[in-house]
């Protein structure tokens, strides 16, 4: 190198110093070696709780994708649906849903205000395995069993005619008279609360009961008829907080009253005997009876009297 700048090496000199480096690091195997611990290296990939984490991750998912597989093959079974759509059932955009053959079914949760129905010329079949039939919505319930129909409901019943929108029943007391559909003739209830029980003028009125029948008014009963008639097999008990008119021609048949014979006595301690009395108004007294061929005259005179 001169002052002037640096020497330029000719080509022979520039191969041989090439050369000689290459014959120097072909010889030198430790050249750019740097020795290091492999523990403190940097570790690729999920290790320890993190590789735990992930493997219940993936078995979670496979569980997954089994149950969505189970369920994908239920609706494909039962509900059919294939590529032309549902066969067993049908939504509508109103959203109704609309069965397209026999669905076996349980409980049905239906929405507020739904109704069930069939086509226009086809009968509804609602048939129960061995079990009722429940329509429930609230505490309103239709039953339909083997050999009855009941209706339950704490606030009321209406039965509607859809296409006139016309009530044919109702226990509305207060906006429709209590009237009985066309047909019926019967009706079997427990307990019945109305203003008047009436029926057509030709007809006989028959109230029927198995047990106890109890009438009861809270402003009195009054019973009319052109013959009023009343049987029984116990006793008939009539209460009054005033009186008890019986107005018109009243029978007794004495064939289910108790007699006695002539000769018991009458001073028996064992029994007492009254006499059924009636007033010209219909008032009803009893006179105990204390010998034979005993009237109705008692001390104290109730006939024109307020008992």
């Amino acid at each position: 190198q001169s002052s002037n700048g640096p020497v330029k090496k000719s080509m022979r000199e520039k191969a041989v110093e090439r050369r000689n480096v290459n014959k120097e690091h072909n010889s030198n195997f430790k050249a750019g070696y740097i020795p290091i611990d492999e523990d403190r290296l940097h570790k690729t990939g999920l290790r320890g709780r993190k590789g735990n984490l992930a493997i219940c991750v993936i078995v979670l998912l496979f569980i997954l994708a089994v149950i969505n597989l189970i369920i994908t093959l239920v609706i494909w079974a039962v509900i059919r649906i294939g590529p032309n759509g549902c066969d067993s059932m049908e939504f509508h955009e109103s959203g109704l849903l609309r069965f397209k053959q026999v669905s076996d079914m349980g409980v049905i949760h239906p929405l507020y205000k739904s109704t069930v129905g069939g086509r226009r010329n086809e009968d509804l079949v609602i048939t129960g395995n061995n079990q009722p039939i429940v329509f429930q919505q609230g505490t309103t319930k239709l039953s339909v069993e083997k050999d009855k129909t009941s209706i339950t409901s704490d606030i009321g019943m209406e039965f509607v005619d859809p296409r006139t929108q016309n009530t044919l029943f109702s226990t509305d007391y207060e906006t429709h008279e209590f009237h009985l559909p066309n047909g019926v003739k019967i009706l079997n209830v427990q307990k019945a609360s109305t203003e008047r029980i009436t029926s057509n003028a030709t007809s006989d009125l028959n109230i029927k009961v198995d047990g106890r029948a109890i009438v009861r008014g809270n402003e009195g009963v009054f019973i009319t008829g052109k013959t009023i008639e009343f049987r029984m097999g116990g006793n008939m008990e009539l209460k009054a907080e005033n009186s008890i008119i019986l107005n018109g021609t009243v029978m007794v048949s004495p064939s289910r009253l108790p007699s006695s014979s002539h000769g018991e006595q009458f001073n028996n301690d064992d029994w007492l005997r009254f006499k059924l009395c009636m007033c010209a108004d219909g008032t009803l007294f009893k006179v105990q009876v204390t010998g034979y061929s005993m009237g109705c005259q008692t001390s104290v005179n109730p006939c024109g009297a307020t008992h």
